[in-house]
């Protein structure tokens, strides 16, 4: 295998952006979900706060959401990067208040379909 060297651009949000904030709950677990915009409209960040989370819950979603807006900032597409998280399954998971995605397998899994759903190319955006 041949290696190419490439170097990715990270492409910065501006200081003051537009933002999408969307209450739902996992199994009685309530959460939000913030989207951060590029001025064109895409999501360039996303931050989660989830009720009911202990520390270990807590560090991981915020891990999670710091590895999905740096991809999404180096090029990676928003289907590419919801694709990896799509299906993942831990608690808590079931039942959500969204009736667009009536269950879900987990937190990311949720996210990356609100994501796919709300912000992917053929969908129509919520901004």
């Amino acid at each position: 295998m041949t290696r190419t060297n490439v170097t990715a651009t990270r492409e910065i949000l501006p200081e003051t952006r537009r933002s999408l904030t969307h209450k739902f709950s996992i199994a009685n677990y309530e959460g939000y979900l913030t989207v951060g915009l590029f001025p064109d409209g895409r999501p360039g960040e996303i931050f989660i706060k989830m009720s009911k989370e202990g520390s270990t819950l807590s560090g991981l979603i915020q891990g999670f959401c710091r590895a999905f807006s740096l991809s999404l900032q180096h090029g990676l597409s928003l289907g590419d990067a919801a694709e990896r998280f799509r299906g993942m399954r831990f608690e808590p998971l079931g039942a959500t208040s969204n009736p667009e995605i009536p269950e879900c397998s987990s937190i990311l899994d949720y996210v990356a379909r609100f994501l796919e759903r709300h912000y992917g190319q053929s969908s129509q955006t919520l901004h």
